[in-house]
């Protein structure tokens, strides 16, 4: 089972530590079988509750991952191999299309907020004790949900969408329960979920958001326990949720009124589309809506509301840690908001001229691509690595598809927040040199 490699330690936190360190070496390699408990205490002539505390320390930590009666194994990616780190290094002379950044240009001046903020802050400093959620942030926040048909719950901070994430399956889940995520989806959130000790189920994606099929598969036959959607501007494909789309989810949902529902509302301030919400047929849920992308990503901060337990939880537990997220942030997006510093319909058709037109110009190649919304374009290849390759060697440097997907088709994506109108042209001439005209094909 193990090969040649052989598991030792007395203690637990031993015993962890040897398999930790022979997936750290690739003598175990990801999606290893690890002997049964009871086997691998007779082996070491330890308690079985040794090697069940081994284990478990050892899921916790994101090294392996159980499946009921098939067993522990290695995770199919280290904890410690982030999808980050699967990038392309843009040298000199060649345009860099993937980062995923927004642009510049169209981000808020914060000057005036900040000096506003901090004028009233030499007035009345905030102090402990004071209520985590800034009252005009969460006046405001919950105006924009109720203006969006999100259901009533109370308001919660984190910093960023993926603090947000992470809190919330933290208090609801435990290590091993699955997590049915987008396939292609964003890769930080892929990293989490397995780094938490959770098992990812991917749920395939077309234009109009996860397919209900797969939905309905991850949670009756892999066990899902929690569920996680980007409503619009989903990273890496663009896709978003649409109104038929959200009825058959919503229907897949209600038929398992236990399953966590967390929406991520990625596109919020950058998006034309409406937002057609989910939630309301589970017990519990989450809407998250950073303002990463529409007024910068170093605010660091996002709204979210839910029923009231879960957010009650998730404050509670942010309380024992870092207590809030800064107030003087919160006042600073609530200045921003009132002041209307972005005008969505203005940055959603500035990103929709360069995206739409990217894809346009890729079909009249014969390219298939995706992006019905946001700032990306998914472009599915039949070799990623030598497309990749290909666009360097034509002086575009493009995110390779391995970091978003899980068992989704090879693809590379491409960010239009950089690009200017006159560099389209160049961009599909080089896509298409670079991987030849593509069948069109589900890219879930």
């Amino acid at each position: 089972m193990l090969g040649e490699y052989r598991i030792e330690g007395r203690r637990a936190s031993d015993i962890a530590a040897s398999v930790e360190r022979g997936v750290g070496l690739g003598a175990l390699e990801p999606g290893q079988l690890l002997p049964p408990m009871r086997e691998l205490a007779g082996i070491l002539g330890v308690n079985p509750n040794t090697v069940a505390a081994a284990y478990r320390t050892l899921r916790e930590r994101g090294v392996i991952e159980t499946d009921g009666r098939r067993g522990s194994r290695v995770r199919p990616r280290p904890a410690t191999t982030a999808r980050g780190s699967i990038r392309v290094e843009a040298p000199a002379g060649v345009r860099d299309v993937s980062k995923g950044n927004p642009d510049p240009a169209l981000l808020p001046p914060l000057d005036e907020a900040f000096a506003e903020v901090a004028r009233s802050y030499a007035e009345r400093p905030g102090m402990y004790g004071e209520a985590p959620v800034d009252e005009e942030f969460g006046r405001l926040a919950r105006a924009a949900f109720d203006a969006d048909g999100v259901p009533d719950g109370p308001i919660g901070v984190t910093s960023g969408s993926l603090d947000a994430v992470e809190r919330v399956l933290a208090v609801h889940l435990r290590p091993g329960d699955g997590v049915a995520v987008e396939d292609p989806g964003w890769g930080s959130l892929l990293d989490l979920v397995p780094a938490l000790g959770l098992r990812p189920v991917p749920i395939a994606v077309d234009d109009e958001g996860p397919l209900p099929e797969a939905v309905e598969r991850a949670i009756r036959k892999d066990g899902a326990r929690a569920v996680i959607v980007t409503d619009r501007a989903q990273n890496p494909t663009g896709a978003c949720v649409t109104e038929a789309r959200a009825g058959e989810l919503r229907r897949v949902l209600a038929g398992h009124p236990g399953v966590l529902l967390i929406e991520d509302d990625h596109g919020h301030g950058i998006v034309a589309q409406p937002l057609h919400p989910l939630a309301g047929d589970t017990d519990h849920w989450v809407l998250i809506r950073s303002v990463a992308k529409a007024y910068g990503p170093d605010l660091r901060i996002a709204a979210f509301t839910g029923d009231a337990e879960t957010v009650d939880r998730v404050l509670g537990r942010q309380r024992l840690g870092p207590g809030w997220v800064s107030r003087l942030l919160q006042r600073t997006v609530a200045h921003l908001w009132a002041a209307d510093a972005v005008d969505p319909e203005v940055v959603a058709r500035s990103y929709g001229k360069r995206r739409d037109g990217l894809v346009r110009a890729l079909a009249r190649r014969g390219v298939e691509a995706h992006g019905r919304s946001g700032m990306n374009v998914w472009v599915p290849v039949p070799d990623e690595t030598g497309a990749v390759a290909g666009l360097l060697g034509a002086g575009w440097a493009v995110a390779p598809g391995a970091r978003f997907r899980m068992e989704a088709g090879p693809a590379v994506r491409l960010t239009v927040s950089g690009l200017a109108v006159a560099d389209i042209e160049a961009l599909a001439e080089g896509v298409a040199g670079a991987v030849g005209p593509v069948v069109a094909r589900s890219y879930g």
